[in-house]
């Protein structure tokens, strides 16, 4: 029976003390489950950390995160270009092999409930998880952010799915979900215009009629002095990321600006890079069977 697996990908607000970064990261390796990568960018002051494992054992690990965060970062002292309402801001749950996505929504609502009674942090459930449909996009659910939360949680309509409608005073709320897997992908303009920034977000998100399946802001990136246009790509096979990256491009040089760079924060699935193998090559039949590692792995795989 092939093994079950979910990947985790919490997003923590600190990305700038790396000995705090690492003491969380660590907090959430251990058995049945490993860190993949941690992705920290100091201007979001905000680091996304990687989880992949057995769906118990990822469980674990995100407890231990949780309790190593509210241990150590205090929101009432945290500034960064990032939105966020919590220390540990979001946790979302990923089916991967021999999981449903059933799967991950209750064990979503487990993790949430018991992150809610051990650390007494209100938590919402959004995406698949979500109990209503305002709830299912975690912009809404984040807007006002830490500091608006106070007021807001007194709101009987934002009442937290699990805990009572008390923000933690330095760990805030936490959005707790399951979905499919996305991208967070970053391009990065030459200049640090920031309100042609936001045309240009506002142009391609698709929530203001753009690219569907992208959500988009822009941010001023102060220690490069440039803005960057910071986007999650929801589906990847009907908006992928050279679509992406070519619109972003036309827009900032129908402004005359030019893309410096952009980046990919976390993991990606590695077909989202062969679809850009394959546009950019015009290659007719790209696949993972053009790939020697991967037949390399197919061949290992069915040998045993």
């Amino acid at each position: 029976m092939r093994a079950k697996l979910i990947e985790s990908v919490p997003n923590i607000s600190e990305g700038r003390r790396r000995n705090v970064i690492d003491a969380i990261a660590q907090a959430a390796q251990g058995e049945g489950r490993h860190v993949l990568d941690v992705d920290s960018d100091a201007d979001h002051n905000r680091s996304v950390i990687t989880i992949v494992g057995e769906p118990t054992a990822v469980a674990i690990g995100i407890d231990r995160l949780v309790e190593e965060a509210v241990a150590r970062i205090d929101l009432t002292k945290h500034h960064g270009e990032h939105p966020r309402m919590g220390a540990v801001d979001v946790i979302p749950f990923i089916p991967v092999h021999n999981v449903s996505m059933k799967d991950c929504i209750t064990l979503s609502r487990q993790v949430g409930k018991k992150i809610a009674d051990k650390y007494k942090i209100p938590v919402y459930l959004y995406e698949e998880s979500a109990t209503n449909e305002t709830r299912q996009n975690l912009a809404t659910i984040r807007k006002g952010e830490f500091e608006g939360f106070f007021e807001k949680i007194k709101d009987p309509e934002w009442k937290p799915d699990f805990g009572t409608a008390k923000v933690h005073p330095t760990a805030g709320a936490t959005a707790v979900g399951a979905r499919q897997f996305l991208v967070a992908y970053n391009i990065n303009l030459a200049t640090a215009d920031l309100i042609t920034a936001k045309k240009i977000a506002a142009a391609i998100r698709g929530s203001s009629g753009g690219l569907p399946y992208v959500k988009a802001l822009a941010f001023t990136l102060e220690e490069r002095n440039i803005v960057q246009i910071s986007m999650n790509l929801t589906n990847l096979k009907k908006t992928p990321i050279l679509r992406v990256f070519e619109v972003v491009k036309n827009e900032a040089e129908h402004h005359g600006i030019s893309v410096l760079d952009s980046e990919i924060v976390g993991m990606v699935p590695r077909e989202a890079l062969y679809a850009v193998a394959s546009t950019v090559l015009r290659t007719e039949q790209f696949s993972r069977a053009s790939v020697l590692e991967d037949r390399i792995e197919d061949a290992l795989r069915n040998k045993h």
